[in-house]
């Protein structure tokens, strides 16, 4: 593709159903990335009864994979959030699809739990693919869009972890129906998100521009875009409010698809494909849900402004909390599943909010603080980890403590002023608009 010689400029309204220009074709490529990422992150969460049984796993054992799962991917995103402002959106996300790729092949060959651990670390890399995603769907909407636009590409990118938890132990059930043993096929189901990468990272770099008048070395951003980066934002509490806030929600999400599987087979003593399905309605209410919190923080914020997202955030917070002990404490498989239900809506929507706010909390390092808030929601999902790693606290009682945990972050952020003068006439703007067509 070439640059057009007349600036083009953001989008101000999102055709979801489009592929026309560079800032749509990117949009749905970028979420795309974000999905098959996804799916290749948590691909294995599905298997893992059956890969508790083939390795020999202890309790606290698959505590530490879902720790170093998600917290290889903080450091990951704090990296890409940096990179996304100097090389360019485009080049840092093939670069990660191609190297994630590997670690997501090899997984497959690893023989006790050592080995899968270092693998397992490995996969976490490409969690930090969300930031890319957010990055790049902020440099191609207008401001009065932004947040639903970020919610819709990272709601759809989330679908990820649903759609492999129905998927893979289908592609498992597949491979054994083969003739396969099942400490086999887990391995060679790994294959599939790894050819996925691959594909993506070629529509990427065939695609999409990082922004809509080109990449950073044809318009010369580069370099001016290298000085614009500045690590002393890190003394701004808003970020950290929102690092908070992304760890409730974001980190609950990506717990709960680490856990959910292996929650519902010992705790409602379903097999393994069963468990998967239930655990894949959780992710799938990403369709709409993390959109949803998009929207409704947009059109707060043309509203209210800045407070007005703020107070949204807080209260879906809340509700997420609730719902979580309500799941906690469901003492059938049908209260299980509707609190489950419940809490999905409030978190996701929670998830759209926090990236409603962060793209004008500094316009100027928008990569770096996507990033950091990005990090905030694996650092939740690592600390999660720990209290299912216990051998003295039960999986109930681990999510009750993350449902009262996240209430008292709401309280948190509600009493924190998001507003800021340089983005104040950012959000005093028209409701957002999204096309069908």
């Amino acid at each position: 593709m070439s640059t057009s010689s007349t600036s083009i400029q953001p989008l101000d309204k999102l055709n979801i159903f489009s592929l026309k220009g560079v800032q749509m074709k990117t949009f749905h490529i970028t979420w795309l990335m974000f999905f098959v990422c996804f799916f290749g992150w948590f691909g294995l969460a599905p298997l893992m009864p059956t890969i508790r049984a083939d390795l020999h796993l202890t309790k606290a054992q698959v505590g530490n994979l879902v720790i170093v799962s998600v917290s290889t991917t903080i450091i990951a995103r704090l990296i890409i959030g940096k990179l996304c402002d100097t090389w360019g959106p485009r080049k840092t996300a093939i670069r990660l699809l191609i190297v994630g790729s590997l670690p997501v092949f090899f997984v497959g060959l690893a023989k006790d739990y050592t080995s899968f651990l270092l693998f397992r670390a490995g996969i976490g890399i490409i969690g930090a693919s969300f930031v890319i995603t957010q990055f790049h769907t902020s440099m191609m909407f207008a401001s009065k869009i932004k947040g639903t636009a970020n919610a819709v590409a990272g709601g759809w990118g989330n679908l990820g972890g649903g759609i492999t938890n129905m998927t893979m132990p289908l592609v498992f059930a597949a491979i054994v129906g083969f003739g396969y043993t099942k400490s086999v096929a887990w391995r060679y189901a790994m294959i599939l998100p790894g050819v996925m990468m691959l594909v993506v990272a070629w529509l990427y770099y065939r695609f999409t521009k990082d922004t809509p008048n080109g990449n950073y070395d044809e318009i010369g951003r580069t370099k001016a875009t290298a000085a614009k980066t500045d690590w002393s934002i890190l003394a701004d509490w808003r970020i950290w409010a929102l690092t908070f806030a992304y760890a409730m929600c974001f980190g609950m999400e990506i717990t709960f698809d680490n856990v959910a599987s292996l929650h519902f087979v010992d705790t409602f003593k379903l097999s393994q494909a069963s468990a998967g399905f239930w655990a894949g309605v959780f992710g799938l209410m990403n369709l709409f849900a993390r959109a949803l919190g998009g929207i409704v923080s947009d059109k707060i914020g043309g509203k209210y402004g800045m407070r007005g997202k703020g107070i949204f955030l807080a209260g879906m917070l809340l509700l997420e909390g609730a719902g979580i002990i309500l799941f906690a404490q469901a003492g059938s498989l049908g209260m299980a599943i509707v609190s489950m239900l419940s809490f999905a809506l409030f978190l996701k929507m929670a998830n759209g909010a926090t990236y409603g706010i962060v793209p004008f909390i500094n316009e100027k390092n928008v990569g770096l603080i996507s990033g950091i808030v990005g990090a905030g929601g694996n650092l939740g999902g690592m600390l999660f980890g720990f209290l299912f790693k216990s051998s003295s606290i039960s999986y109930v009682q681990a999510f009750t403590y993350i449902g009262i945990s996240a209430m008292v972050i709401a309280g948190v952020v509600v009493f924190t002023n998001f507003q800021h003068k340089t983005v104040r006439a950012a959000e005093t703007v028209r409701e957002p608009e999204i096309a069908m067509a």
